[in-house]
This record gives structure tokens, sequence and C-alpha cells, in this order.
């Protein structure tokens, strides 16, 4: 009885460990931080991580582009469609990226899609519209999918894109959200495609 009593602790202290992402946290409230210091993956206009232009669409090379980290496939929303992608998780297990394959063997895009990577701007998922210094005039309103979000162009890099989106907006839908929304709207994804 009693081993069963410690074996049934260290379970759920193990379970608890692998599930608390501790290091989301602000250590001093307990709440959940909107972005990090810790860079995991560098977004340049050349790469992604040690992801090129160059790089093959498939697992094993992704996975050697991208050193600890694992792909999974993965289905997911980009602005028009859902579709099949591998998602590129690091060694504790957070969704770093979202990796599309193009027609010619060799990736497509990809997403970045967690607040452990760093634009080129140093642009981080949960950063502001206002915090990144987005202009208006780089933007336009998403469709389909993304209806209601702004995606606009990183600042010098014109094949790198931010997809801001606004808690509970309402629309309308067929334009930009009016500047004082947009200038609080939250960075969710960065867009990177390979200069062709």
């Amino acid at each position: 009885m009693r081993t069963r009593a410690i074996g049934f602790a260290c379970l759920l202290a193990l379970t608890g460990a692998a599930c608390s992402p501790t290091g989301d946290y602000d250590g001093t409230s307990g709440r959940l931080v909107r972005t990090s210091d810790l860079t995991l993956v560098q977004i340049t206009e050349d790469s992604i991580g040690g992801i090129t232009s160059e790089t093959p669409y498939g697992s094993k090379a992704i996975e050697a582009a991208l050193p600890g980290f694992t792909t999974e496939g993965i289905q997911t929303a980009e602005e028009n469609n859902t579709e099949w992608a591998l998602a590129a998780f690091n060694s504790d297990g957070f969704q770093v990226l979202q990796i599309f394959k193009g027609q010619n063997g060799k990736v497509r895009s990809v997403h970045g899609v967690t607040h452990h990577l760093k634009g080129p701007n140093g642009e981080r998922i949960g950063m502001t519209f206002g915090e990144v210094g987005s202009a208006r005039v780089d933007c336009r309103v998403g469709n389909n999918l993304w209806r209601g979000m702004a995606i606009c162009k990183s600042q010098g890099h014109p094949n790198v894109e931010l997809v801001y989106a606004i808690p509970g907006y309402q629309g309308p839908f067929d334009q930009l959200p009016a500047s004082n929304d947009l200038f609080d709207a939250e960075l969710q994804r960065i867009l990177w495609t390979p200069k062709s």
C-alpha cells in the first residue's frame, strides 16, 4: 500500500511538472506572460532557424536544420484554407514552427507560432502592433480564415509578414480595424517565405 502511495505521488509530481510550462509564467504572480526573452529560433530575411530556401520539405531535413527539434504532421489553417504541414517542436514539446510544402519539394513557407522566437526586427508573438511599430500603410486586411486580422510586412523584410488579431473584434471585416483598435492588436504569427 505504501509503495503504491509513493508511486502515485511520484506520478502526480511528474505529470504536473510535464504539463506546466513554467517558462511561460512570470514567477511572482503566477500569471502567463505575453512575450519571452528566450529565443529558440531567430527569423532573418534569409532563414528561419536553420531552414533556408534550399531546405527540402521532409521531417529528416527539417530536423537536421533545427537541431534538438522533432517534427510531426498536423493540419493547420492558412489564410484561405487548412492543409497538412509539419510542426516543429523543441525538446520541451513546445510547438514553435509550422512548415508548409512547396510544389518544388522544398519548404514553401514557415509560420512562427510561439513567443519563444524572434523576428528580424525583434518582433515576438504576443507583442502589440504599437510595440512592434508596424505601419498601417504596410498592412492589409486578412481574408477567409484570417478574417478581421491585419497582415503586415515586417519593416525592411518583404518576405516576412506579421499576422495581428484583436481579441473579440466584431468587424467590419472588409477593412483594417480603426487605428486605436489596430494599435492594441496582438501579434499571432510570423510568416516567413523563402526569397526566390
